[in-house]
């Protein structure tokens, strides 16, 4: 609330000055009677005025108690303020019961050790924790396990050593449901044959969590989660939470620079793709590799199990040729082939509309220069469009047995037969933010190499329009390495989809270092012209008083040296 206070000043009510007599103080209150007293005048503001201040002031000072509260309080009717307490124990107050010792108790806690409290629990936590939210613990894990020649089926084996995942309970009273779970999905586990004792021995040996986790998230890729207890239901979706965040962390370390020349891994990076995807999608390992035919993709349809995707793929060969089939051809095929419904056509039409086809054009240069030597600066350039049938380019993608929203992200790698060169990660749902960093980076690129503003925003604008037709640019810089030729790949693949990942290959041929040199000896060149310049300046100077003081007797001498100066200039 806010009001203004008011001084109460009765002799300045009453029109007197300070001090007037017990008489002057009556004609005064009589005459303002005659004025304002309600028998008198029947305003309403006439009333209020007569009743609140005339009343009270003549009443302040002709009444002994109340001129005593006027001359003590400054009111006739007393103390005007307030005071506020709490209703605590003397023994806290500790302050003849007002509230100054719980003000400086709140003000201390409010001001220094709240903060105190909430820095240290931010400080402890970003120890602890990555940008991603992942534990530092897990990082490092992560990065110490993973080999350059790790194959996409053992990626699983460091996936599971997470830190998050040391942390789900184990309860004594999951030891019956574990064995049951580990009988069901015996055959995902890779373990040889050969020696099945000595495997399953090895298997139980694990950490009780590292092992709770593993079968979990096989129940997930065998898609049989219904059957777990109400228990293991919440450690299954607490396992499945972490995944995305975790894989995501899993290929920045398969990835990350690891040898002198500053370059990664691309097997390890393949396999934790593989893994995202079949995790999203709920598809076993074990059918990317089980069959000749590849039936991965086709059991992220509805509808579809592993024997409907072996028929079909009897029959196409491919999933690129199943969805290259006209609605016409496709849906003869589902109902005659595997004796599907409509509906259930329809469904699987609506799946397939959804699915990205992906495009790749990519470019290696050294900006302003022809050719690329060693040790130049090169630009890595990619555009990577994306199409859809049914016309979106940013979509949520068709992941039903997977509890938690995930976007479709895409990795954009450029690498030779196992090093990673270049990596970036790209989304398709946000464009305003792609279009934003398409305009900056094609800005930065050309104004260094002296182009135009014309120029400039004539590239600017190609490139707004590419990203709002669907295309995402991805630029980076790499040291050129030595001399030769290198075929590189560049892949984008997504953690999403199977079936979607595509590659195009890239010839880099990097000359032998010949711009230094070049660049010294025309420095050297410009150095002696300056030079010859600076001399003939200083000659200059003085010649030409040496012609005023000779003038006359030797202008026939002088005109030809000037002769034969101007002659072995032309020479």
């Amino acid at each position: 609330m806010s009001r203004e206070s008011q001084l109460f000043e009765p002799f300045g009510i009453l029109g007197l000055e300070p001090g007037a007599s017990d008489s002057e103080i009556k004609k005064a209150y009589r005459r303002l009677s005659i004025q304002y007293h309600p028998d008198k005048n029947p305003d309403p503001e006439a009333n209020k005025y007569f009743v609140e201040s005339i009343a009270k002031a003549y009443q302040a000072l002709t009444d002994p108690l109340s001129r005593e509260n006027f001359e003590k309080y400054g009111h006739p009717d007393g103390r005007q303020g307030y005071t506020m307490g709490i209703a605590l124990p003397q023994f806290i107050l500790n302050m003849n019961g007002e509230s100054g010792g719980i003000l400086l108790l709140c003000t201390v806690g409010l001001c220094i050790l709240l903060p105190l409290v909430i820095a240290s629990i931010y400080l402890w936590r970003s120890s602890k924790y990555t940008g991603n939210h992942v534990k530092l613990q897990t990082r490092q894990a992560y990065f110490e396990l993973l080999q350059p020649s790790l194959t996409p089926s053992k990626v699983m084996d460091i996936f599971i050593r997470a830190a998050e995942y040391a942390e789900i309970p184990v309860r004594k009273s999951d030891d019956e449901s574990l064995q049951k779970l580990f009988m069901s999905v015996k055959s995902e586990l890779n373990l040889d044959p050969k020696k099945l004792k000595q495997e399953e021995a090895k298997f139980w040996k694990k950490h009780p969590a590292t092992i709770k986790t593993e079968l979990l998230i096989q129940k997930q890729l065998t898609r049989e989660s219904s059957v777990l207890s109400p228990t293991l239901q919440r450690d299954f979706r607490h396992v499945l939470e972490f995944a995305p965040r975790l894989l995501e962390d899993l290929i920045k370390m398969a990835v990350i620079p690891r040898n002198e020349q500053g370059r990664g891994w691309l097997h390890p990076a393949l396999g934790v793709m593989e893994l995202s995807q079949c995790i999203v999608q709920a598809v076993p390992l074990s059918a990317r590799k089980s069959s000749s035919e590849d039936i991965a993709p086709f059991l992220q349809l509805p509808h579809f199990n592993e024997s409907i995707a072996k028929s079909i793929a009897l029959q196409v060969k491919s999933f690129q040729k199943f969805q290259e089939l006209s609605l016409a051809e496709r849906s003869k095929l589902l109902r005659e082939v595997v004796s599907l419904s409509e509906t259930d056509v329809q469904d699987i039409e609506k799946v397939l509309e959804m699915i990205p086809s992906l495009k790749i054009n990519v470019t290696c240069k050294t900006e302003g220069e022809e050719g690329i030597q060693e040790g130049d600066i090169m630009t890595v350039q990619a555009w990577i469009t994306l199409k859809r049938p049914n016309g979106l380019i940013g979509a949520i993608p068709h992941s039903p047995y997977f509890p938690f929203h995930k976007e479709e992200n895409f990795w954009v790698l450029l690498a030779d037969s196992n090093h990673v060169w270049f990596f970036q990660k790209v989304k398709f749902m946000d464009e305003a933010g792609a279009i934003a960093a398409a305009s900056n980076t094609i800005t930065e690129t050309m104004e260094p190499l002296g182009a135009s503003v014309k120029e400039t925003n004539d590239a600017v604008k190609e490139a707004v329009e590419k990203v709002k037709s669907g295309s995402r640019l991805v630029m980076g810089r790499l040291l050129a390495p030595g001399e030769g030729t290198y075929n590189l790949t560049c892949f984008c693949l997504s953690d999403t989809w199977i079936g979607c990942d595509q590659k195009t290959s890239l010839k880099v041929e990097v000359l032998k270092r010949t711009r230094d040199v070049e660049g010294e000896n025309a420095e050297e060149g410009l150095e002696e012209e300056d030079d010859e310049i600076e001399e003939e300046d200083y000659e200059s100077e003085y010649s030409e008083d040496e012609e005023d003081k000779k003038r006359g007797s030797k202008k026939k001498v002088n005109k030809e040296s000037s002769s034969e100066e101007s002659g072995s200039d032309e020479e």
